[in-house]
Formats: structure tokens, sequence, C-alpha cells
């Protein structure tokens, strides 16, 4: 039966290739992110009473955003500038990442018993949807439309990432 599995194998196999291929997309690999914090901030508000759960899943959100933020900061960011019409959507994007970095070092320094905890995180999430809001409807595209070649830039960020990411003793995506 060889024959019949080489069809499926054949599809797993491209699949693999085609979600590989997208995560070297400079803009594919950000928005994954995007979709794996907004799951995280929806963990995190599930976890309701369990200090326990709340601060390690508020951990694992400082975290992932922090090697984002980096790869954005490092390579995204500077690469992207000339292919982008309005500085100031980069701009503002330098200055909310400087202002959930604040918050979430307060996070880090703070435990889910503290009466301000879920607060903070409340609007560390609020800002986040905010910031991928406007990346993904106006910088993203704007970039892409310009010219910037994303595929390569993509390739420099997911290395970027699976080094940061092993630095912080987690395993490698994208």
């Amino acid at each position: 039966m060889p024959t019949a599995q080489t069809p499926s194998a054949g599809r797993k196999a491209a699949a693999k290739k085609a979600a590989a291929t997208r995560a070297k997309d400079a803009i594919a690999l950000l928005k994954a992110d995007h979709r794996a914090v907004e799951k995280l901030f929806a963990k995190y508000e599930e976890a309701k009473e369990n200090d326990t759960r709340k601060q390690a899943i508020c951990m694992q959100i400082c975290g992932e955003l922090k090697v984002h933020m980096r790869i954005e900061e490092e390579i995204f960011y500077p690469a992207s500038r000339e292919f982008v019409d309005d500085q100031e959507i980069v701009n503002e994007a330098e200055v909310e990442h400087a202002s959930a970095k604040d918050l979430m070092a307060q996070l880090e320094a703070m435990s889910p018993a503290d009466e301000m905890y879920d607060a903070k995180v409340k609007v560390l999430m609020e800002m986040i949807e905010h910031h991928v809001e406007e990346e993904e409807e106006e910088y993203f595209p704007q970039a892409k439309k310009n010219g910037m070649d994303t595929k390569t830039v993509g390739e420099q960020m997911a290395a970027r990432k699976a080094e940061l990411t092993a630095k912080m003793g987690g395993p490698a995506k994208h």
C-alpha cells in the first residue's frame, strides 16, 4: 500500500514546507507571533483566581513579547523604514514597545496577589491589541505594497528569534 500512503505523506510534506515558507516571510512570522500572544492573553483571562497559573501565563506573555519586540526593533523596523510612506507609523510602534516594556517590567516585579496585577495585565493586553491592529492594518500593508523583501528579512528574523528563544531557555518556534 505504499501508493496509498504517498499522496497523504506528500500532502503533509507540502503543508510542512508551506508553513516553513510562511514562517520565513517577515510579516507572516510577526502575525504568527501576534496570534500566539492573543491566545496567551485569552488563557490568562480564563485562569481567573488561580494566581500560580496567571503568573506563569503572564511570564510567558512577557517572554514572547520580549523576543517579538527584539526582532522587530533589531531587524524588521530598520529594514522596513524605507518601504513605509508614513514614518510616524514606525516611530509610534517603537514608542508603543517602550511603554509595553515598562509595563512588563512592573508585572515581572509583582505578584498576582498585588491589587494592580490584573489591571496591569489588562492594560498590557489592550496596548498590544492596539499595536497589533496598527501594524497589521497600516504598517505591514505599506511595507509589502512598496516592495519590501519580506522573505529575506523573515529569514533573518527567524534565525534571530531562534537564537533569542534558545537564550531564554524555551523552544525555538517558527
